[in-house]
């Protein structure tokens, strides 16, 4: 029996009469409490944003589907400020995990609302590799972390701009964290022609250096085979091989308490684009780990990313 319809139910809390209290969240909205009783509608019990998120402009979210990789059918979302008119430019968010969704759910971090709230149309794909497809789908990125996600990227992108004409799918920028921030890197060689930037947090960039130095080991060795010594064939999705390719302007940003992915990482992703010339800027948070935490950072992390992709795609006149 289906107990909620749109959303994301965070916190179940069962009481002594039978009824339920969720926690229930959406990509409209931050977390807030629900009452649930048998044959009765979900009854709200708080409102704690209202005046914030009337800060934010309100957004229309539209769900889409495309045949991926292997023909199998791949879901994406599209969330743009609602009543926008003319062409929006792209935010094209690439999730982590790899095993991840970029579902119906708030987030302080990653926020698609927030991001289209600027004045641009958020893409979202869940490529193979993602969660809500079966287990077999999650399985399909062991050993092909650039292989069928990046075949499903490129389709899902434009099957966006086929889904929505508003879309401006040539004047794009890409971002993603952790799986996603490898994505960047990847795409950075091996689709050097799809983006006008470009925003890397905490990406892989070396899976050699990678598989000695992340305090994950059991992730790292089951999605690309074992010990690096172990692995088949264990440079064909490695990034570092593919920087002579890149040219796209791209911001890097780190923690530097971060032991899942070593800032090092991204000191390397840096290099790289300085001595080659490429437009790039750094952002290391002392303080942080893998996820951007304390809401001064959380300011600060914004606030350049907002900067960086306005520059490459609202060009001032």
């Amino acid at each position: 029996m289906r107990l909620t319809n749109g959303g994301h139910v965070g916190s179940v809390l069962p009481l002594a009469d039978g009824r339920i209290i969720i926690g229930m969240d959406s990509l409209d909205s931050p977390t807030d409490l629900y009452l649930w009783q048998p044959k009765e509608k979900l009854t709200r019990l708080t409102n704690v944003n209202p005046a914030l998120d009337g800060e934010l402009q309100q957004v229309t979210t539209q769900r889409f589907n495309f045949k991926g990789a292997n023909d199998e059918t791949v879901w994406g979302q599209i969330i743009k400020p609602l009543g926008a008119t003319g062409k929006l430019p792209v935010l094209f968010l690439v999730h982590g995990g790899p095993q991840g969704s970029f579902g119906n759910s708030w987030s302080f971090r990653w926020n698609p609302k927030v991001m289209a709230s600027q004045g641009y149309a958020v893409v979202t794909v869940d490529f193979h590799g993602s969660t809500g497809y079966g287990q077999a789908f999650t399985d399909s990125i062991n050993k092909d972390w650039g292989g069928k996600p990046l075949t499903d990227l490129k389709l899902g992108l434009a099957a966006a701009g086929q889904a929505d004409a508003q879309l401006d799918i040539s004047n794009a920028c890409a971002l993603g964290a952790s799986y996603g921030g490898y994505m960047m890197n990847w795409v950075a060689g091996n689709w050097n022609d799809g983006f006008k930037c470009l925003v890397n947090h905490a990406g892989v960039f070396d899976l050699r250096a990678m598989a000695f130095e992340t305090e994950e080991l059991w992730f790292d060795e089951w999605d690309h085979g074992g010990p690096w010594w172990d692995r088949e064939d264990a440079e064909k999705w490695n990034p570092v091989n593919h920087v002579t390719q890149w040219k796209t302007p791209t911001l890097v940003i780190h923690g530097e308490k971060d032991f899942r992915i070593p800032y090092s990482q991204s000191l390397a992703a840096f290099t790289a684009l300085q001595r080659q010339g490429i437009e790039s800027k750094l952002l290391i948070f002392p303080d942080e780990n893998h996820w951007i935490l304390k809401p001064q950072n959380s300011i600060q992390w914004h606030r350049t990313v907002f900067d960086w992709v306005g520059k490459y795609l609202k060009p001032r006149e």
